[in-house]
Order: C-alpha cells, then structure tokens, then sequence
C-alpha cells in the first residue's frame, strides 16, 4: 500500500448498532488497497479498561482510537487502524479496538460474544485487557471463551447440535496476550519475585476433583489452555493518579509514572517483535483483500443466525480469490493477446505460438494470486476459458482476413468488373480477353501482404462468384464468334460467286474473241481465194508453156 494510503486516523469495521452487526464499506475499501501481509493485533476487554491507549501507542501514536473520559464507552463494534509495521518492512500493522463488553448502556449484551468471538478469528495476536488482578472474577469475566465452541466451528457439520472437539480450534486461532491494568501487588510468590508469565500460569492452574463448583472453576481456564497454547502476560502499574487519568493521551512520558512508561515499551516491543502474519488454513498469507472477504462472510454466517465456520470460510476465500484470479488471469491473456497479434496473421501457426506464450504467462498470473485450489478446479476452468478465448481469437483472425481480403479484391478487381458492366468483353475473342485480364488479377492479388490465412479461400469464393459472368462472356463470345463465322463463309460464298461469275464472263468475252477471230480470219480468207485462185492459174500457165 502506497504511503499516502496510510490511515490518517481509525475507522470504524463492524458497526454495533441496535443490536445489528454491520459492516463498514469505508474500512472495506481501505482493506481493499491493501495488497500487503497483515499483522492484525485485536484488544477485547471490559469497557473502560484502557484498551483504546495501547492501541494508540501500538499505532506509535498518542491518540486515535477514543479514549473517553467519563464511563461512558465511546466505542462501538470493531474498530481498525492500518499503520506501517514498525517492524516488518512491507507488511501492515492491523489494529483492532473492540466496543468495551458488559457495557450497562447497551442492555443487552448478546452481540459481546460475537464481538469477541470476532475478534479472535479476525487476529493473529488477541489481547485480552483486564483490571487488577487476574482473579476469579477477572476469569469469570472471561466466559467469552468458554462459549466460543457455541459460536465458532473449525469443520462444517450438518448436525449444529453436534458438538465440536475444542482441541481443533488451537490450530486455527491467535496467539494470547493478557495485559493487567493497575496492578498493585508484587510479583512474588512465597516471597520469590515471579514474572508475569509465571503469574499468569500460576492463575490458569487447574484445580483437582470432580464438583461443579471444580468444573466451573477449570472451566475458563482449560478453554484458554486449548485455544491458546502461545500466552503472554504483561502487568501495568497504574499511569498516574487523580484528575490526570481524564488526559491520559495528552500527557507525556514524564508526566507518567515511570514503570507504567516501561510496562507500556515492553508490551509494545513484544507485540511488535512476536505477533505473527495473520494467516488462515493452510498457512496462507491474509492481506487486506483476503481479510475483507473473511469480515464479509464471518459477519454474513452472524447475521444470518449461523455459526461462523472456520474451514467453509477458507474455501469461500479460495472460491472467491480464485475466481478473480481467474479474471485476472484472463484479462491479462486478452491484453497481451491483442498487444501482440497483428492481424490478421499470415498463418494459423502465427496465432497459435503468440498464444502459447501468452497462456503461459495467464497461468502464472493465476498460480500467483490463487490458494487451495482443491483438484485444480480452478485452474480447469482457467484453461477452459482460455481455449474458448483461443478460438475466438482464431474466429476474429479468420475474419479479419477475410475482410482485408475482400477489401483487396474488391479493389483489385474494379478495372475487370467495369469492364463487364460496359461490356468490353462483350465481342468475339471477349472471353479470352477476359481470362487474361482475370489472371492479371490473380497474381496482382496474391502480390499483396498480410492476407492471412482466408487469402486463397476468399480468392476462390471471388472466383466462384464470377462463374456466371465469365460463362456467359464465354456463350457470347461463342453466338459472336458462330455469327462472324457464318459472315465471313457468306462473304467468302459470295466473293467465289463474284469470282466464278467473272471467270465465266472472262470466259464467254475470251470465246467470243475467239469466234470473232475466226470469223474475221474467214472472210480474210474468203477475200483472198480468187486472189489465189487467179495466182495459180497463172503458175500453172507460166509451167505449161515452159513444157511447150
């Protein structure tokens, strides 16, 4: 607990108010900052014994804890201090002032035994305060612990009338400490000086036989043997005298009497020195939070008209501080999951290993702030949570990929999708234009980093949802492409008709050339023939004379 947190000044824990014990939410949020060990030193006692001034000078303070000044009890239920132990670096010293018991104002002294009774399950170290003498009366007075079997129970039973063995309870409660106010006699037995251990063992001796008035005697005195193997006693000669007791914790040292002064050192050096760390079953360290649910479920069982018991109580503790270390845990696994992971991740592989890493360090958290996590169901559950947490991390992964991938493609793919809506693949030879441009578009996709792991299935669900554009640039390709076929063989169809029709008129020009050649040859012919005619005759005439 930081050091501006310490308490300026006691609150008040549990409020005895009409009878009704409840707890303080201020004192609740205190106990709740502090994630230190505690100390908890209580003090029970008659009213106007003194209680509240050891208090103080345990809190190294001269007041605080109200003194009065008058008979009137000035406190009410439990109160608490939180200072820094003195002693233990890093631990609380956790003070406790109980209301004054067999007070005459309140009438009704029922809530005295739960006062007490709290106050020895909430401490390491209970003090008891009594005035004088440790006589019979003061161990009449001290019927509380007599009846704390009826009021505490270390194991749960189902039976409440069944009574428990008292033996148990030493292994659960505090250590013992009875301080004696204004006493006046000498520590001397048989004129030996005695020490004030010696006088409290010599007053806790048991008496022999079998009588009531033997039992009743023993009674009180065998309840502190087997609840509080550790004792100690300190005896206080009264402070001063007169009207000055009325100030007590305004006067200084030097106005006291010197041994009160000493007494008062020495107790507080023991306290200091030898109260233990509270703990509860198990040996587990009690801090301030543990310590507020304790108060909780204590006052809870009280109210409710049942009896507190010690062990439900720990395993109420270990379900309530296991179960927010589980919270914790899981927090911390989703606070460096999604500082570590950039998604979407390239592979599945990715996610797992950063998950590893970060399930390992959950695990630690849990295993530092859990206790008795009986069969590890806890840590069960913790591992349950984080496999569900895995795969929702998984889940987001895939989504996350999906949408960048879409994201990618939706972009990419804009050139390709306008040119089917302005029908540019709309032509013979369109479907072939159309799965290139589309390959074009494949590998500019796969180009793109950080797909993660929905890249090919996102490309292949883009692909799929294009089947039908692509048959059908493919069908018009086809009609188009059938119809130019069926052009071109009419052109070409036409174009050999034009040819053969030229050929033949080629032809019929070139035969009549012909015939007209002919026919001007013959009649060249025609004309020549008296020509020839006439020429031999004269030969043959010119060879007949000769002859003759």
């Amino acid at each position: 607990m930081a050091t501006d947190l310490w308490m300026p000044a006691p609150v008040c824990l549990i409020e005895n108010s009409k009878g009704q014990l409840t707890v303080n939410q201020e004192a609740m949020q205190v106990l709740a900052t502090m994630t230190q060990p505690v100390v908890v030193v209580a003090i029970v006692g008659l009213y106007r014994t003194g209680k509240s001034y050891l208090m103080n000078k345990l809190a190294g303070q001269k007041s605080g804890f109200s003194l009065g000044s008058t008979v009137q009890s000035h406190t009410k239920g439990i109160w608490m201090w939180c200072v820094p132990h003195p002693k233990k670096p890093n631990h609380t010293l956790l003070l406790l002032d109980t209301e004054g018991l067999g007070d005459v104002e309140k009438g009704d002294n029922k809530n005295d035994g739960w006062i007490f009774a709290l106050a020895v399950l909430l401490s390491s170290t209970l003090v008891y305060n009594s005035m004088g003498t440790i006589n019979q009366q003061a161990m009449d007075q001290l019927h509380y612990v007599t009846e704390l079997t009826e009021r505490v129970r270390v194991k749960y039973s189902p039976s409440t009338a069944e009574k428990e063995d008292s033996t148990h309870f030493v292994n659960f409660f505090p250590d013992f400490v009875w301080t004696v106010r204004d006493f006046t006699l000498e520590l001397k037995i048989n004129g030996q000086p005695i020490t004030s251990d010696e006088y409290l063992e010599k007053a806790l001796k048991l008496k022999e036989g079998t009588s009531d008035e033997v039992h009743m005697f023993n009674l009180p005195r065998q309840c502190i043997h087997q609840f509080f193997p550790k004792k100690k006693c300190f005896i206080f000669a009264p402070p001063t005298y007169g009207k000055k007791l009325a100030q007590l914790e305004k006067l200084h040292d030097s106005e006291l009497e010197a041994d009160f002064v000493e007494q008062t050192e020495n107790f507080c050096s023991y306290i200091l020195q030898y109260s233990r760390v509270k703990t509860v079953q198990g040996g587990i360290t009690v801090n301030g939070p543990r310590l507020e649910n304790l108060i909780l479920i204590y006052v809870e069982a009280i109210t409710s008209g049942d009896m507190p018991c010690i062990e439900n109580a720990v395993l109420t503790l270990a379900q309530i501080e296991n179960s927010a270390a589980v919270q914790r845990a899981l927090t911390h696994y989703e606070e460096m999951m999604n500082k570590r992971v950039q998604f979407p991740t390239e592979t599945l592989q990715e996610l797992l290993d950063i998950h590893a890493i970060c399930e390992k360090e959950a695990i630690e958290v849990f295993i530092k702030d859990s206790f008795k996590d009986v069969d590890q169901k806890f840590q069960n559950e913790l591992a349950s949570q984080l496999e569900a947490k895995r795969d929702a991390f998984c889940n987001q992964n895939l989504n996350e990929s999906a949408q960048r991938c879409r994201a990618l493609l939706q972009d990419i793919s804009r050139p390709l999708e306008e040119g089917v809506k302005q029908g540019f693949f709309s032509k013979p030879g369109g479907y072939g234009l159309f799965l290139q441009k589309k390959q074009e578009l494949i590998e500019k996709y796969k180009e793109q980093p950080r797909k993660g792991v929905q890249a090919e299935e996102t490309l292949q669900e883009y692909l799929k949802s294009k089947e039908d554009v692509a048959k059908m640039i493919e069908q018009t390709d086809q009609a188009l492409t059938a119809k130019e076929k069926e052009i071109a063989a009419e052109r070409m169809r036409a174009q050999d008709a034009e040819a053969a029709a030229r050929q033949l008129e080629e032809m019929q020009k070139r035969h009549q050339e012909v015939q007209e050649q002919k026919k001007k040859s013959h009649l060249d012919n025609v004309k020549e023939v008296p020509a020839r005619v006439e020429a031999e005759v004269n030969r043959w005439r010119k060879r007949v004379r000769k002859l003759f």
